[in-house]
């Protein structure tokens, strides 16, 4: 039977070592570490995102300072507002919640974040450095994922890793960390010709896709890594990128979902940002 790559219970573990790092940091120093989040518009989803981030900050006793601005804002509104938090010594993390209004130029945006305060890893900067091996917060979503694999001694070097996805902040930054920990990479995507034959010479498959249940359990290797970082709300709970059901008889160890992938997102964007803090010192 194919091993359960935990997210949940691994992020539960590391919110009490996160929580021991925020209390000898408040005692040595007398300050908290501070994320703030930037909310524009009324996206439900975002919204839910904005408040989980915040609940994770508080278990672990840091501070978040919410900014929440109309749907009507302005991309110099939005850069000004970025700019005032960088300036401010308080703030350790910025997070701008992704995806803001169509009149926004979101990149201009992101590229703004002051590369020490980039715990979310969406600048051009913190990718390129992060590409090279240079020291950077990485794109959390894919961060957390190599914590976990590393977590559950997942070993990596030599493998044949196929990412299908290509966005900024997941299936190339994940493509990237793959690289540097020595897999062979093969990145799919909307215009791949025979998806289904790639995925079946990989070693690790990761669903970055965004499509429920877009790859197929018949088309994954025996004694495949699956990791899936998709999530689609349905009836019962929620379906991934990849179908999942039956995939323990196939896999030698996949990612639940939900519990696998999504708790190490946010609990990467905490972690970092308590490194921002520890730094600032």
């Amino acid at each position: 039977m194919a091993q359960i790559l935990d997210g949940k219970a691994f992020a539960k573990e590391m919110e009490q070592a996160l929580g021991q790092r925020v209390a000898l940091l408040k005692q040595k120093t007398g300050k908290t570490p501070i994320l703030a989040t930037i909310l524009v518009g009324d996206d439900p989803a975002s919204a839910t995102y904005v408040k989980m981030k915040g609940n994770a900050c508080q278990r672990v006793g840091m501070d978040s300072i919410k900014v929440e601005m109309p749907k009507e804002t302005t991309t110099e509104q939005l850069l000004a507002k970025i700019a005032e938090l960088n300036n401010n010594p308080d703030v350790h993390g910025i997070l701008l919640q992704h995806p803001v209004p169509s009149q926004i130029d979101e990149r201009a945006c992101f590229d703004t974040i002051d590369i020490k305060k980039d715990v979310d890893g969406v600048t051009c900067l913190g990718f390129g450095n992060m590409a090279m091996g240079e020291p950077a917060y990485g794109s959390c979503t894919p961060q957390g994922i190599m914590y976990l694999l590393e977590k559950y001694g997942v070993e990596l070097s030599g493998k044949h890793a196929v990412v299908v996805g290509r966005s900024a902040i997941l299936g190339k930054p994940m493509a990237m960390m793959l690289l540097n920990a020595n897999c062979t990479v093969t990145i799919c995507h909307s215009k791949t010709q025979n998806l289904a034959d790639i995925i079946k010479q990989a070693d690790i498959v990761v669903g970055a896709v965004g499509k429920p249940e877009l790859i197929k359990k018949d088309w994954i290797k025996k004694g495949a890594i699956v990791v899936d970082a998709g999530f689609h709300p349905t009836e019962n709970g929620g379906v991934g990128d990849i179908e999942l059901s039956g995939i323990e008889e196939i896999a030698s160890a996949y990612t639940p979902v939900p519990g696998g992938v999504g708790p190490m997102t946010i609990n990467t964007l905490i972690r970092q940002t308590v490194e921002s803090a520890e730094k600032s010192v």
